[in-house]
């Protein structure tokens, strides 16, 4: 009874040690996690400081305060040059007034020579 039970056992290590085939791993599933974000560490170089941020809200105001000043500045341009074209029709218009006004004149005078003529 000793034997087979030694030999059983010799058969069950035997088994145990013998050459098994390699488990295929799946690497197609990676155990990373899909995020929609990236974590940024505070102190790398992309990170900006508080007198920056300070700069660019500065600057920023700056620019905006220097578009309304260009608006304001086109606006007046605007303006002075349609003033300035107002003032030039006036000034065609009563040039064409004294212009016609002489010709009536001249046709008025020319009929009172010929009336005085005849």
């Amino acid at each position: 009874m000793k034997n087979i039970f030694s030999a059983i056992l010799i058969l069950l290590i035997l088994s145990a040690c013998s050459n098994k085939e390699p488990v295929s791993v799946d690497h197609s599933q990676d155990l990373k996690p899909s995020y929609d974000t990236t974590a940024i560490d505070s102190f790398s170089a992309g990170a900006t400081s508080e007198a920056v941020i300070m700069k660019i809200k500065m600057s920023s105001q700056q620019y905006q305060d220097s578009i309304k000043e260009a608006a304001k500045l086109q606006a007046e341009e605007k303006r002075i040059a349609e003033e300035l074209e107002k003032e030039n029709k006036k000034k065609q218009e009563e040039e064409k007034k004294k212009a016609s006004e002489e010709k009536q004149q001249k046709t008025s005078e020319s009929s009172e020579v010929k009336t005085e003529q005849n």
